[in-house]
């Protein structure tokens, strides 16, 4: 690899975070991932996965995922200190990164106008529910929020057949994460071209209207059938012999014929029940009992693939989030990277991003509470350890070092190291 390979791509860039919870830091992570240096700035109660378990070490792990890496530093922005402070970082920094309502850094004296006539280079990124400007910008947003108003719950209830239910996942706050990421990422390229910043207004509204893949069937008056090529709607769920449980793509209204070949019974295609689309999704019941019985037959989820890949057919085994992350592919690929100090390992995800002429990926550790403030402030505004303790004392500045850590209940929390 050429010399280029030991730099990671946005060595150099400075980052300052604001963002709390999970929208802005898991784009501040995916930016520390790439090399930049990640200054997060948390309010002296600390940020409010904090005080999620399990902790190892004393952190918790929750709040590693998304902010291992970065440097920390904690701040009351509610004194005109510690305000001061923020806005002397920010004007030294390429990328400022936020995700309070809209007018809230405008008001602490921290807004896009007020940094930019500092520096003008600066990329000021803001993640807000639904945008700076009109009738719902002021409204508070989470995910959960996000994914009731935007049509995620109410189309899986619908096209699942089941009563509506919450999301496990924070979509809409981690898919903002990722465009908050690449617009940051286009606003530096053309920087390089221009030498000016600019300022990045996105919601979360119009990133799940976007990320969500069937939105503009819904507006052209949906799908009108009862045939669903290419959604997971109604994808068999099979069980084993051996009791693995598998998923299988595709509608098998569209796949049976595949599935006859692979079943060695082609001549169920002459029966009427199953001879047409039309046929087949009024036995749809039928058809899956069928498919269940073929898979029945397998004792090894590896002979049951092996069987239906002959078709071009592909299946999965359904896993724990811990079993996926410590499976064979997993190892291979080194997917779980150690994050812990001391004998009490702390696996988080590693980053996804393999270069060939460059590092990147989850690095260093999961900071405590203001633990960089004298290295941060020292680095950059020229405070001495006796000003950071002279700020700490007037409650500008805070710390929280972690707690011992306490074992929890059945031994040490995540899976195990393989």
């Amino acid at each position: 690899m050429s010399e280029s390979a030991s730099q990671a791509p946005l060595q150099g860039i400075r980052v300052l975070d604001l963002s709390r919870v999970l929208s802005g830091p898991s784009c501040g992570k995916a930016l520390g991932d790439l090399g930049a240096d990640v200054i997060k700035v948390e309010p002296p109660e600390g940020d409010l996965t904090r005080t999620a378990q399990p902790r190892v070490g004393g952190i918790p792990v929750y709040f590693a995922q998304q902010n291992c890496g970065k440097r920390c530093v904690s701040v009351d922005l509610q004194t005109e200190e510690g305000r001061d402070i923020v806005l002397r970082l920010a004007s030294r920094c390429d990328v400022v990164l936020e995700n309070f309502r809209p007018g809230v850094t405008v008001r602490l004296g921290l807004g896009y106008q007020r940094v930019r006539a500092l520096n003008p280079g600066v990329v000021y990124c803001s993640i807000t529910g639904y945008g700076q400007e009109g009738p719902a910008a002021g409204r508070r947003a989470y995910a959960p929020v996000m994914h009731a108003e935007m049509g995620l719950m109410e189309f899986t209830a619908r096209k699942l057949e089941l009563h509506v239910q919450p999301e496990a996942v924070s979509h809409a706050d981690l898919y903002a994460g990722v465009h908050a990421t690449v617009g940051i990422l286009a606003a530096l390229v053309q920087r390089e071209r221009t030498g000016e910043g600019q300022h990045i207004d996105l919601s979360m509204a119009e990133v799940m209207l976007q990320a969500t893949e069937w939105t503009a069937v819904e507006l052209a008056g949906g799908e009108g059938g009862r045939f669903h090529v290419f959604g997971g709607f109604h994808a068999p769920v099979l069980r084993l012999a051996d009791g693995t449980v598998v998923c299988v793509p595709g509608d098998p209204v569209s796949t049976f014929p595949a599935w006859t070949r692979a079943m060695g019974r082609p001549e169920l295609l002459q029966e009427e029940r199953f001879a047409t689309h039309v046929a087949r999704a009024a036995n749809r019941a039928s058809m899956v009992a069928l498919l269940q019985d073929f898979a029945s037959g397998f004792d090894r989820f590896e002979d049951f693939e092996a069987a239906i890949g002959t078709q071009r057919i592909a299946v999965g085994r359904v896993r724990s989030l811990g079993e996926a992350a410590t499976a064979d592919w997993a190892v291979a690929r080194g997917a779980l990277v150690d994050c812990g100090e001391g004998e009490e390992p702390l696996l988080l995800p590693r980053s996804p991003f393999r270069f060939s002429d460059a590092t990147a990926g989850t690095h260093g550790r999961a900071a405590w509470q203001g633990q960089h403030n004298a290295e941060v402030l020292g680095e950059l505004l020229g405070l001495t350890k006796e000003d950071c303790a002279a700020l700490e004392a007037k409650g500008v500045l805070a710390q929280r070092r972690p707690k011992a850590p306490a074992t929890p209940p059945g031994g040490r929390a995540g899976p195990p190291v393989r």
